[in-house]
């Protein structure tokens, strides 16, 4: 337990402390508008800080670095789940927008006029023409680069969280209590270390009745859901490299759904994943995850990745079921 709040309190006071020195004084306040590319740039910065804590707290435990959780099982076992972390995600979320919008047509844009006016005002500040391009060309290229390429293109960053969430906190957590309480208990974690960002309007905007509490909590569901994702995948490769594409997936494609949305759509219900019906794939997908892991650890099948020099190598079974795990 001493290792895993030390990753914790490292983790929170250094991205915590750099997004309220950098990020805030750049932002002036609200995140809900397009960020320019200096913004874009220092947010993403923050997502190397959960590696940088398990580096920290390696060195300052002295647990060295053994059974770091990035080497795959061997890939006849592994191969289908690291596709489905790859192309899940993006399946997930034109699933949960084409819902969406099959529940609320009126908020269907198919001229994308809020997405063609900020087009219009981001070359007007470039001093690009005036002349637009085909927004369905623009939506096709976004969404076949995301589903093809987002993972890759975001490997860096989403490796810093990933890694120091999959590929330590879970695995020891896991260690000190079930498996369904261990994805809701990290999934609500990593919801709270989102909060300074969602405070500035991140994913959920400004001014919403209970703000920033309501998005808080709003971002503590879609983290459970989407973490059971990322963790599913991770026990079944055995490697938090999974979890990376999985999450470089789905940052390519969060924002796709609302080219076609109209302007004042509540982001608490879609047609973004980060809403209850633009997310309800997500939802789905991980209550079957999450019963597959139960169902698992109650026949002593569970095996859930090492994470440094503490554990056996080779992987564990839960408190429950240790001893009887192949």
């Amino acid at each position: 337990m001493k290792r895993i709040l030390v990753f914790v309190a490292i983790t929170f006071a250094l991205t915590w402390a750099y997004e309220f020195v950098v990020v805030y004084p750049l932002v002036e306040g609200d995140l809900s508008q397009v960020p320019s590319m200096v913004v874009t740039l220092a947010i993403g910065t923050a997502m190397f800080f959960p590696a940088i804590g398990v580096v920290l707290t390696r060195l300052v435990t002295r647990e060295g670095f053994r059974n770091c959780v990035i080497k795959p099982y061997p890939w006849r076992k592994s191969l289908p789940w690291f596709a489905l972390a790859w192309f899940g995600p993006s399946a997930l979320i034109i699933l949960g927008a084409v819902i969406y919008f099959l529940v609320f047509p009126g908020d269907f844009d198919p001229q994308s006029t809020q997405f063609a006016a900020m087009l219009e005002r981001q070359m007007a500040d470039a001093g690009a023409p005036a002349e637009l391009p085909s927004i369905a060309m623009l939506a096709v290229v976004q969404i076949l680069t995301g589903v093809f390429l987002g993972p890759l293109m975001n490997i860096v960053t989403t490796f810093g969280e990933e890694w120091g969430w999959r590929g330590y906190f879970v695995p020891k957590l896991a260690r000190r209590m079930g498996i369904v309480p261990t994805l809701l208990v990290s999934g609500i974690i990593w919801g709270l270390w989102h909060a300074p960002l969602t405070v500035l309007g991140h994913n959920y905007g400004v001014g919403y009745p209970g703000w920033p509490i309501t998005g808080i909590f709003a971002m503590c569901v879609f983290c459970i859901a989407i973490g059971i994702f990322l963790s599913y995948v991770t026990i079944r490769t055995g490697s938090c490299l999974a979890a990376t594409f999985g999450h470089g997936a789905l940052n390519s494609l969060v924002g796709a759904s609302t080219i076609f949305a109209v302007a004042g759509v509540s982001p608490f219900v879609g047609p973004s994943p980060t809403g209850i019906i633009g997310g309800c794939g997500f939802i789905m997908v991980a209550v079957i995850m999450l019963v597959d892991l139960r169902r698992r650890e109650r026949d002593g099948a569970l095996r859930v990745p090492t994470a440094g020099a503490d554990d056996e190598e080779g992987g564990f079974c839960p408190r429950e079921t240790r001893g009887s795990c192949g």
